[in-house]
Parts: structure tokens; C-alpha cells; sequence
């Protein structure tokens, strides 16, 4: 299990979105809003939800014009209802209004992950089981809807391909021999000692397989159900390692069967690359010159 601990490049993303949107500029605001045009904004979730970007948010109406003031009230993963209020904007209209969709497609994004990931976590918090999320993420994204997932109350797998090796299928077509495996662990224990080694397992003869190799942190049960999981929690005894981690073929509604059955972890993509965006608007409350 991972936490975040590399800075994430959301000066770079919030230049680039306000960069897309504004083009040649706002032309909008350009012809219909007084320059001099003061305004007062308040930004308002429509629905209930967990929120995630509220300082992503804040920062683009910052980084477009310095003199707004922006004073957050609400913090990421606070549960919200239409009633409240994240944060307040004042200063130049045309600022505000350049802002907007901006600040609030990230904030809708992040939330709507942080929101799901709340579901699939209230949904197993009944056992032991950690919720984590994978890498399929948005592309340049990764750290932020990462960071989604732990507001949700979730946790995260591997940042990406450098911090744990993860032998899948795919990396056994050239040679999947246990001592081949085991050599191959071993060097990389020797050269990269920080770095986890996790397993991936189709079938409960692979799991016993593995369990039987030195340096193996993790076994992923790939597409398993909850009886083969509760065997395999079985067949790993009282050792604490390697940890389990349940992948494949779950969804809200069979979680928490598989979490039962004794697995340490379970990961979802969809946490990232499903979660519908959570309604979030922008309320000008007053407008003065």
C-alpha cells in the first residue's frame, strides 16, 4: 500500500486547462462584462458527496488573477449537501467568470472520485479488507485522482511502474518457472531492496506456488471468487505475508462477500476511470461597479 509522497504537477495542469479554454481570450466577457465590474460568487455542491480538489479549485481562480480573494470553508473529504458552501470568490467579475469551468472540472472530477470511493469503502468497512485504487487513471492526472481515492477514505496501490514490480500473466509468457521467478526476485531484492514484489495468481495452484518463494510481499487473486479467496487465506496459514490483494470482476454489490473472505486488500479501476463527476456549481450572489 502506497501513500502519496511526490509533488503532483498541478501548476503545469491548471496552466494548460486555463491555457485550452481561454485561447485568444474570453471573448465573452470581453463584450459583455464591464471591465470595472465587481462580483461576489459562492461555489455549491447541487448534491450529496465527498469532496476532492477544493484547493485545485481555489488555485485556478488565484493563478488567473492574483487580486481574487478566495476564502475555502470547506476541506477535501468533507461530506457535503447542497446546503453548503465550499468557497467564496470576490474581486473582478470578468476573473471570476474566466475561472469557472475550470476550477470547476477539476473539482467535479475529484469529488465525483472521492465520492464513489466512499460507497465501495462504506460498502467493506465491516471487515479488515483495504480498499486501493489501480493505475488506470487520467493521463498527467494520476496524483491528483490518487489523492481522491485517499479523501474517499480509500488508500493507493503502486504510484506507477517504478515503485513495485508487479508480475502479471503477461510478464510470465517468456519464462513462468518458479525458480526462474525466483531468481528474478531475488536480484531485484539485492539491487532495489525498497521496492515490493507482488504476484499475480489465476488459479489457487499458482497461489500455492508462490507461497512458497522468498521476497513475495504480495499474491493479487485475479478474477477469484469469495470461496477460492477464503482458501487461499486458508492456504497462506498464520503467516502475515505475503498480503492478498482481490482484483477482477468485482463491483459494489459482491465486495463485500470477497472482502469477508479474509483478503487484505482489494482494488478497483473503476474508482478512476468510471466515477461519474459530482454536480458542483458556482451561485454569483451580488454584483456591483
Amino acid at each position: 500500500m502506497q501513500t502519496l509522497h511526490v509533488t503532483d504537477n498541478r501548476d503545469e495542469l491548471i496552466r494548460l486547462a486555463l491555457q485550452e479554454d481561454f485561447g485568444n481570450g474570453d471573448v465573452t466577457s470581453l463584450y459583455f462584462v464591464p471591465e470595472a465590474l465587481q462580483a461576489q460568487a459562492l461555489m455549491r455542491p447541487r448534491v450529496r458527496g465527498v469532496l476532492s480538489g477544493v484547493e485545485v479549485a481555489a488555485q485556478v481562480f488565484r493563478t488567473l488573477d492574483p487580486t481574487l480573494k478566495v476564502e475555502v470553508q470547506l476541506e477535501n473529504g468533507d461530506e457535503v449537501s447542497p446546503e453548503a458552501i465550499i468557497m467564496m470568490i470576490r474581486g473582478s467579475a470578468r476573473s471570476i467568470l474566466g475561472a469557472e469551468r475550470t476550477a470547476l472540472n477539476f473539482i467535479q472530477r475529484l469529488s465525483g472520485i472521492a465520492t464513489m470511493t466512499r460507497k465501495y469503502v462504506q460498502a467493506i468497512s465491516h471487515t479488515s479488507c483495504k480498499l486501493l485504487d489501480t493505475r488506470k487513471t487520467t493521463p498527467g492526472y494520476r496524483l491528483l485522482e490518487k489523492a481522491a481515492v485517499v479523501h474517499g477514505g480509500g488508500a493507493n496501490h503502486r504510484l506507477g511502474l517504478y515503485d513495485r514490480a508487479m508480475v502479471k500473466d503477461n510478464h510470465l509468457m517468456t519464462n513462468g518457472n518458479t525458480e526462474h521467478l525466483q531468481a528474478c526476485i531475488r536480484r531485484l531484492k539485492e539491487e532495489r531492496p525498497s521496492v515490493e514484489v507482488e504476484l499475480e495468481a489465476d488459479s489457487l495452484e499458482q497461489v500455492e506456488a508462490f507461497l512458497k518463494l522468498e521476497g513475495v510481499d504480495y499474491i493479487l487473486l485475479d478474477n477469484m471468487s469469495p470461496d477460492q479467496m477464503r482458501k487461499a487465506v486458508e492456504m497462506r496459514g498464520v503467516q502475515a505475508k505475503p498480503f492478498y490483494e482481490a482484483s477482477g470482476g468485482l463491483t459494489l454489490q459482491t465486495a463485500p462477500a470477497a472482502a469477508e473472505s479474509g483478503v487484505d486488500f482489494m482494488s478497483f479501476g473503476c474508482l478512476t476511470h468510471s466515477a461519474p463527476s459530482l454536480d458542483i456549481g458556482l451561485d454569483f450572489t451580488t454584483l456591483a461597479r
